[in-house]
């Protein structure tokens, strides 16, 4: 198992270095693969071994080879966080056949939060081929598990929780974006998957920590009351919660109702 979280964090690295190109291009309009990597100040093209996750931008003490414009540190915390993300989704599930589907999630959950936090906005380009691509790599584990429920389940609460978000769209539309409808139902057939526990969870975590950061942004004065705040990277962040922590929220919250 060691050796296949090695080999999945080194997989990370390399998807995290996508994933910036990505989260430059895709609110932009822009190709995914024209023009190569280079520098938005001079446009000079990046040489293949400043390329490399992490170490390129290490080796180049973040800055441009060409120009000496200073690089952001985000691009190698992207490449990190992708990498750690990758091993403990791989660590909780271990290598099943279900194992791409929740790679799939975290790579998308890293580029989709980053995206809204940039811009305000969850692109369809991603979101929506995701109603696709989320099935179709949970349908070898259905076959292989024979877990027809989890399946059935999943489907029910990506309905369900696309219902439930697009209704209070529809009741409180300055606080609620239909890109968040959207990634809800995405959400929605992950958490399902697990349990209705986990959807519980992660949708009140999304509610929770939106309304933690709001409030840290209105104490620190960096946000009023009208400053539009992005959804999406707390209905992910909640998301993620409930996939490692549900089992223990859960059990911890019925022996608060429950006491022994």
């Amino acid at each position: 198992m060691t050796l296949a979280l090695v080999v999945v964090g080194v997989l990370g690295l390399a998807v995290g270095s996508f994933l910036n190109v990505v989260i430059h291009r895709v609110p932009r309009g822009e190709s995914l693969l024209r023009p190569t990597s280079h520098c938005p100040q001079c446009t000079a093209p990046v040489r293949p071994w400043h390329n490399v996750p992490v170490l390129g931008w290490l080796l180049l003490r973040g800055r441009c080879a060409d120009c000496a414009a200073p690089v952001s540190a985000r691009y190698p915390l992207v490449e990190l966080g992708t990498a750690v993300l990758f091993v403990a989704v791989t660590a909780r599930f271990g290598l099943s056949a279900s194992l791409p589907a929740w790679l799939y999630l975290a790579a998308v959950a890293v580029a989709l939060a980053l995206i809204d936090l940039d811009v305000l906005r969850l692109p369809n380009a991603i979101v929506l081929p995701s109603y696709v691509v989320a099935p179709l790599l949970l349908l070898p584990a259905v076959v292989v598990e024979r877990d027809w429920a989890a399946g059935l389940r999943g489907l029910i609460a990506m309905a369900a929780l696309w219902v439930f978000y697009f209704v209070l769209s529809l009741v409180y539309p300055g606080g609620m974006g239909f890109g968040d409808v959207k990634l809800a139902g995405v959400l929605g057939l992950y958490l399902g998957w697990l349990g209705w526990s986990s959807v519980a969870v992660g949708t009140f975590a999304a509610f929770l920590l939106g309304g933690v950061v709001g409030a840290v942004l209105l104490a620190t004065g960096r946000a009023g009351r009208r400053t539009a705040v992005p959804f999406g990277p707390s209905m992910l962040a909640g998301a993620l919660l409930a996939l490692f922590a549900a089992a223990p929220i859960t059990s911890w919250y019925s022996s608060l109702l429950l006491p022994a």
